[in-house]
């Protein structure tokens, strides 16, 4: 999430506190935002037969990266520095004593990890989505260790994203050795898998930069006086009253905190004992979820749906949709001797490619005007590209006649309106009409 302002120094005199807001609960997934871990959404046994005498042929996906440490020492650095002077003013809370500590080794296990690496849990989100998929297509991977097909593997080439690849096809080559040697180098494709800052994301670049109704929107949004509580909220939870008063700029200082917090869950496997680093005591339910409904709302306008009147935010990912078709079309052809293919990128090119292919959450824009709320739009950072979030096309032969499934985060769902399964209620698809649906034909 992006600093909402600039952080001031010490010692700014502000208006009157507002009160705290609740108590302490169970945080929402959703207050996590992209930053939320990976979870199927299916059950593995809960998948429809594909029609009698399809075979499995190909498999595709395209992955997000798994959970990571965060970016930079930045939060940390803000937060520390803040608690450092609390403390020897002796003005932090009883909970708040606790904040530093668990922050120095926080951040010290993200050094360790390093910044924007993937951690362990991340490393296993990959390995265990890859032994699932091998479980859910095990003909078809009989079928490609027995025929000598190959696995192609391609990623953005930066460093979360090779290594996500690497520990992808570790995991597969793992449940079947046979795989192994068909495994292909890893290469890298940024035009394709890296394209908001590719020759192709250049308008895109420029709307980022200089849409001035894109900063009126969003300024519209984090300038509500709910921000403002919900910085108080969090910070008086960690400082007196009198220090909290004295922050310049308490919203990127809770900010800062709330980063933290939302990483936290990403890094669980480095916490001691792997337990956890109980971040949840430092910011309220209700708080979490404020700063979480922020985060949303800039990935919405920066990444997402966006506007109703303009696509620049994922008309780039055109290149990614034609990919996934023109391998399919290829292995119809007879032109492809792939297997598979694996390809593994970030949240800038899975939410647009979300919204353009119209999955479930990424439908509806919003009108200028009208500010994105979670009260009327379906839209959840954490349910449209999670750490981890996986679009998953298998396809299947009977004849010259081939049909489609997608997946999208491991759970059967339905191409956009308007394309027609092979009958009611299947999650499966002739690649004519899917063609047909997509302006290809």
């Amino acid at each position: 999430m992006r600093r909402l302002t600039p952080v001031l120094a010490l010692g700014a005199l502000l208006l009157t506190a507002l009160p705290a807001h609740a108590a302490d609960g169970p945080a929402h997934r959703e207050s996590y935002g992209t930053k939320a871990p990976y979870a199927p959404q299916r059950n593995p046994h809960g998948y429809q037969r594909p029609p009698a005498g399809f075979e499995p042929v190909f498999t595709e996906n395209v992955s997000r990266h798994g959970s990571r440490a965060a970016t930079d020492s930045e939060d940390g650095d803000l937060v520390l520095a803040l608690w450092d002077q609390a403390e020897a003013e002796g003005q932090l809370t009883d909970t708040g004593e606790e904040f530093g500590p668990t922050v120095r080794a926080l951040e010290a296990a993200m050094a360790k990890v390093g910044y924007g690496s993937l951690s362990g849990r991340g490393k296993r989100e990959l390995a265990d989505t890859a032994v699932r998929m091998e479980r859910r297509l095990p003909a078809l991977f009989q079928e490609i260790a027995d025929d000598g097909e190959k696995i192609d593997v391609v990623s953005s080439g930066q460093g979360r994203a090779v290594d996500s690849g690497t520990a992808f096809t570790d995991a597969l080559a793992g449940a079947d050795p046979a795989l192994e040697p068909l495994i292909g180098p890893a290469r890298t494709d940024k035009d394709l898998l890296y394209f908001h800052k590719a020759a192709g994301g250049a308008a895109y670049r420029d709307y980022i930069a200089h849409d001035q109704r894109l900063k009126d929107t969003l300024s519209r949004i984090t300038g509500q006086p709910r921000t403002r509580q919900a910085a108080r909220g969090i910070l008086r939870k960690i400082f007196k009253d009198a220090f909290v008063e004295r922050i310049g700029d308490q919203v990127g200082a809770a900010e800062a905190v709330y980063n933290l917090y939302a990483i936290a869950p990403a890094m669980s496997e480095e916490s001691p004992g792997g337990a956890g680093w109980g971040m949840e005591r430092f910011v309220s339910r209700t708080d979490a979820a404020w700063f979480g409904y922020l985060g949303d709302a800039e990935d919405f306008y920066e990444k997402g749906p966006g506007f109703d009147d303009s696509d620049i935010t994922y008309q780039m990912a055109g290149v990614l949709l034609d990919d996934l078709f023109r391998q399919v079309e290829a292995k119809r052809a007879g032109t492809s001797r792939l297997g598979a293919e694996l390809r593994f990128t970030h949240a800038e090119e899975i939410i647009p490619l979300a919204a353009l292919m119209g999955l479930p959450g990424s439908t509806e824009p919003a009108a200028p005007g009208e500010p994105y709320t979670y009260a009327d739009n379906p839209w959840r950072g954490a349910a449209v590209s999670p750490l981890g979030a996986n679009i998953q096309w298998d396809v299947f032969r009977k004849g010259d006649r081939w049909l489609v499934r997608m997946l999208y985060n491991e759970k059967e769902t339905a191409f956009r309106a308007g394309c027609r399964p092979v009958a009611k209620g299947s999650a499966f698809y002739d690649l004519d009409e899917l063609e047909r649906c997509f302006g290809r034909s």
